[in-house]
């Protein structure tokens, strides 16, 4: 197992079960290609950073329009199933931040995918949202 860094803030259980149950939440919007639940669960402008087929880093800001016009068309029309199978590691910065890394595989319609990706989270009103998506391979629908 790998050592988490020491950031100086330890979680409390239910801090981490409070991580786990909103991606709970995100993964079944996202199995039901809830577009709008998935939006409801982030805070805009989102921060997407990525690298492209020239590999070069890229970035950017979406808007809520952007992420679900985007997500919409990547994720298609519903009409085949959907699951997930990840692990994740959350890495406290603070009792309000936290970045966790994903390890995920999803299959569709009988096609396995393997993802790895991290989120940054942040706690608004006692509820996380996120805030920022880093996933390899994404950066030429950035610009």
């Amino acid at each position: 197992m790998t050592q988490l860094p020491d950031t100086g803030y330890t979680p409390t259980r239910g801090e981490l079960e409070s991580v786990e149950a909103w991606f709970a939440e995100y993964d079944a919007a996202s199995a039901r290609r809830d577009i709008e639940r998935m939006a409801d669960l982030a805070v805009f402008p989102l921060n997407l950073v990525s690298d492209d087929s020239a590999g070069d880093g890229a970035c950017a800001q979406w808007d809520r329009k952007q992420f679900t016009d985007t997500m919409t068309r990547v994720m298609g029309d519903g009409s085949e199933d959907i699951t997930f199978d990840s692990v994740r590691t959350p890495v406290f910065l603070g009792p309000a931040m936290v970045v966790v890394f994903t390890d995920s595989t999803m299959t569709m319609d009988g096609a396995t995918r393997h993802l790895r990706y991290a989120d940054i989270l942040i706690r608004r009103d006692g509820q996380w949202a996120f805030q920022t998506m880093l996933q390899g391979g994404w950066g030429d629908n950035l610009r």
